[in-house]
């Protein structure tokens, strides 16, 4: 049984890089190239330190799918992903 429960909510950035490359199997590397290209935008603490939230895995998760499953590069990332957003609208 668990001594405290948290309750975070999905947008509250509490992941630090380290951890979220190994747990969507990305290279912190290749999260960096992804934040630089406007994929993913985790919150920054400070000039270096990035926090990426629950629904930032998510989305994390489903570009893994596509760069390993698919072969699709970070240019066409930030299409298939900029035409989800839209159909969401």
């Amino acid at each position: 049984m668990p001594i405290f429960s948290l309750k975070i909510a999905p947008e509250e950035p509490v992941y630090v890089i380290s951890v979220v490359c190994k747990l969507v199997n990305i290279p912190v590397w290749t999260l960096r190239q992804l934040d630089k290209a406007g994929v993913v935008r985790p919150k920054r603490v400070g000039k270096k330190n990035r926090l990426y939230s629950l629904k930032d895995l998510k989305r994390l998760e489903y570009v893994h799918y596509l760069m390993v499953q698919k072969r699709v590069n970070i240019h066409g990332l930030k299409v298939i992903l900029a035409q989800s957003r839209a159909g969401d609208d």
